[in-house]
């Protein structure tokens, strides 16, 4: 019981630790995508390549004035980031990103704690994500705040619906609610993943999922809630310092959480696209090994000469890493966690690049939208994969 609990403890501190780090880089992450995408060096001065530049956005939040409005509904006020960033941060505890692993003679799962109704919870938590927001927009005493929080609970409860339809076709597949239990119906390699699987893949309810995500989130093209070209900047216009930042980190959360939901749901979760002995064990290796490679090349073959002292440090450091993927005694915990992190951040890049290459969509449009379209195709999508399962039982 004694190592459990401190098992326990350790998981909690080691995914809220990465979690929260993972929030303040993500945003660097996609000002350096979005300005590599519009031909512009993005953040580069604030450490190497701008790497320290979450850290400066961290000081500068928490030294800046916290500034309350008058008139404001101050106890709703002051509890509607708090409700954003706590349901964000609550669903990542039914995450699994990997297999049972055994840790100083201990059987674990490489999750916080594993619920047989996951999916279910998931769902609960990220559905009361939108009090936080119309909360925040109500409590303002602010009438682009209000029209903002107002658009945020239209469009989430919508978009709420077609996504719980697409979520609900692999479900009917694998016949279980459990995240764990989806991600071991699916070992074997990519043609056993529920968006490619059998007689029923699930591509239309992969695609729903994410387009379902992109509102839900509140991001580009679906970013009604925060239009600061109409509503200076929505739901969060009267926040400021930390309180601010609670709603732009539970938008990462977010963000995050979905992209997971995805991995699980679709991809195969932590599996390999194909057998460990056909060579996919070797695949974070080599991926590390040219990374490291490229970079001690450009290292000694600068285009500026701060890259001539910044890269060959990040060449060792791939090196190194590529060296730690071939030790056995971390395999069987650092493959399967570098293939779920893989597929999670190439989702985390899809919505980067959308927010790059396509424009807003007017209000209309936005509604219509989940309502004449995406709702009718994702109820189809789930009574004919409900009609092929019963074909099949």
């Amino acid at each position: 019981m004694d190592s459990f609990i401190v098992i326990s403890l350790i998981k909690e501190v080691v995914v809220f630790g990465v979690l929260l780090t993972t929030l303040a880089y993500l945003q660097w992450v996609e000002r350096k995508v979005i300005a590599h995408i519009q031909v512009r060096p993005g953040p580069y001065r604030v450490g190497p390549h701008g790497l320290l530049q979450p850290v400066a956005d961290i000081i500068k939040l928490l030294t800046k004035e916290d500034l309350v409005p008058p008139y404001v509904n101050k106890p709703l006020y002051l509890l509607a980031p708090f409700l954003a960033m706590t349901m964000a941060l609550l669903s990542i505890s039914v995450i699994p990103f990997g297999p049972q692993i055994q840790v100083a003679g201990y059987q674990t799962y490489m999750q916080l704690t594993d619920l047989n109704i996951g999916v279910l919870f998931v769902l609960a938590v990220s559905s009361m994500g939108v009090y936080g927001i119309a909360l925040a927009g109500w409590s303002s005493n602010n009438k682009y705040a209000l029209l903002g929080g107002l658009r945020s609970s239209a469009q989430m409860i919508s978009y709420e619906l077609p996504m719980s339809l697409a979520i609900a076709a692999p479900l009917l597949i694998s016949n279980t609610l459990s995240l764990r239990g989806l991600v071991e119906k699916q070992a074997g390699g990519i043609w056993n993943w529920n968006v490619l699987h059998g007689p029923f893949p699930q591509i239309v309810s992969f695609i729903i999922f994410l387009i379902a995500a992109f509102a839900e989130t509140n991001r580009i093209p679906f970013d009604l809630p925060e239009a600061e070209n109409e509503l200076v900047a929505g739901f969060h216009t009267e926040y400021s310092s930390m309180k601010f930042a609670s709603f732009f980190m539970s938008e990462y959360a977010n963000m995050i959480t979905v992209s997971c939901m995805a991995t699980l749901l679709f991809l195969g979760g932590w599996v390999a696209p194909w057998p460990a002995e056909y060579g996919s064990s070797y695949v974070p290796a080599a991926i590390f090994l040219l990374a490291g490679l490229v970079a001690l090349y450009h290292g000694f073959h600068p285009a500026r000469r701060r890259d001539g002292y910044t890269l060959p440090v990040f060449g060792v450091l791939f090196l190194i890493a590529a060296a730690v993927f071939l030790l056995p005694m971390v395999q069987s915990w650092l493959i399967p966690l570098f293939w779920f992190c893989a597929k999670t951040g190439g989702i985390l890049f899809g919505f980067m690049w959308i927010r790059g290459t396509l424009p807003r969509f007017r209000y209309d449009q936005l509604m219509g939208f989940t309502w004449k379209f995406l709702f009718p195709v994702a109820m189809l999508n789930l009574l004919v994969t409900g009609f092929l399962v019963a074909l099949r039982s």
